[in-house]
Parts: C-alpha cells; structure tokens; sequence
C-alpha cells in the first residue's frame, strides 16, 4: 500500500494530523524513500520514529541517488515493537 496515514496516539490523545509513511508492506514493513547524496542519521532516526509509532518492528531506508541501488538499502529496527506477524 502506498501512503498509509497512521494516527498518532499520545497519552492518550490521537492527533489530527497523522503522518503519512512512504510504503507500508503487508502492515510489517515500513519503506522510507529518499534521494539524497548521504543518508544521515537523521533520516534513519526519522524512519524509527515511524516504526514506534505504528508499533512495527522493520523498516527500509531506501536511497535512490545511488549508483547500484543495493548500496542505498539501509534496514532499521525497532526493538521496542510488540507487534508480531
């Protein structure tokens, strides 16, 4: 599915405003894309972020400005999820 909105619920308070996360793959797997000459550790935590909040556990960072496109595939996990497949 592509753009998935997911809520953000927060003690107990759901915002409005959900975020939209790139790819969602069978409700498991967040992808992150991104066309930027480095990936920063910023864009990984930025990706974290989106695996806490839909409590999932594995996302890809997908940076497309590369020359083999294997290179630009970075895998974030997010230990604290509880959500099992």
């Amino acid at each position: 599915m592509r753009q998935k909105r997911q809520p953000i619920v927060y003690d107990g308070i759901t915002f409005d405003d959900p975020f939209k996360m790139d790819i969602f793959v069978n409700e498991a797997i967040i992808i992150e894309n991104k066309v930027v000459e480095v990936v920063l550790p910023l864009h990984k935590a930025q990706l974290r972020t989106y695996l806490k909040l839909a409590n999932r556990r594995l996302g890809l960072l997908i940076n497309f400005n590369v020359e083999r496109l294997k290179d630009g595939i970075h895998r974030v996990i997010n230990g604290s999820a509880t959500y099992d497949l």
